[in-house]
């Protein structure tokens, strides 16, 4: 699900359970290889995910001091645990979320 900076409280600080933010920009080919593995994760019910782009969300990509992309950030219960930073493939996310 793609959320702008005024949904973050509620869809990730306010979520239960794991949450994976995915900073992404839609011209980045990395991020494009990246969703499909996302949603498939999402689907098989291990984490939701937030994708935020990055060009729309300039102020909340600072926030977490975005610099390249795509970066992601596993937040559980509220909490920001551990971020990754480029392509990875399923089994490397499996890993990630833990």
């Amino acid at each position: 699900m793609k959320i702008k900076a005024s949904e973050f409280e509620k869809e990730v600080v306010g979520a239960k359970g794991k949450v994976i933010v995915d900073f992404y920009a839609e011209w980045c080919p990395p991020c494009k290889r990246l969703a499909p593995l996302l949603e498939e994760l999402e689907n098989e019910g291990k984490v939701k995910v937030c994708k935020v782009d990055v060009d729309e969300e300039g102020a909340l990509a600072m926030q977490f001091g975005v610099t390249n992309i795509p970066l992601l950030v596993l937040f559980e219960e509220g909490k920001a645990l551990r971020s990754s930073l480029g392509y990875k493939t399923k089994a490397e996310l499996v890993e990630f979320i833990g």
